[in-house]
């Protein structure tokens, strides 16, 4: 059985540059590609650097949400101050969270936490249900090579 907990979140805001996914979710090779490409993308372009520069802590969030029909994945940061050019301001809700926490490196670590949530934390937990709209992990240095992580969904009990 995987570990998670049962939180109360408050209401958050992220802001987020995005794109719209392409490739079919039961493709991991094919999502891991068009994600990498277009997180290199904002490293080579300064919107990396333009997000973290507007952001509130160290939080590097992954966002995943079904947009205007279409399933996005974002890269988020708080914001202590407005970003123009930001794809999306993603906002989330008062409410219960399955939260799935690890540890691991940066560049795997948002997949493997949304693919342990997904794969297998949801399907054990019967009392509560997923209420769809955005879900999100977060990541942050440890310090020592390492990053430490949560994936968040927002639940509802059954």
């Amino acid at each position: 059985m995987a570990d998670y907990t049962l939180e109360h979140k408050p209401s958050f805001t992220l802001t987020a540059y995005g794109f719209s996914i392409r490739s079919n979710f039961q493709d991991f090779p094919s999502v891991q590609k068009e994600k990498a490409e277009f997180w290199n993308g904002l490293k080579s372009d300064g919107r990396y650097d333009k997000l973290k520069d507007a952001a509130k802590d160290d939080r590097e969030w992954s966002v995943n949400e079904v947009y205007q029909g279409k399933p996005w994945n974002y890269f988020a940061v708080e914001t202590r101050k407005s970003v123009n050019d930001a794809t999306r301001i993603i906002e989330f809700p008062d409410s219960e969270y399955i939260v799935v926490a690890g540890t691991g490196d940066k560049e795997a670590l948002f997949d493997q936490l949304t693919y342990r949530a997904f794969g297998e934390v949801l399907g054990q937990v019967t009392d509560y249900a997923y209420i769809g709209g955005p879900n999100a992990t977060y990541r942050i240095d440890n310090g020592d090579g390492t990053f430490y992580g949560e994936f968040w969904v927002p639940v509802v009990k059954k």
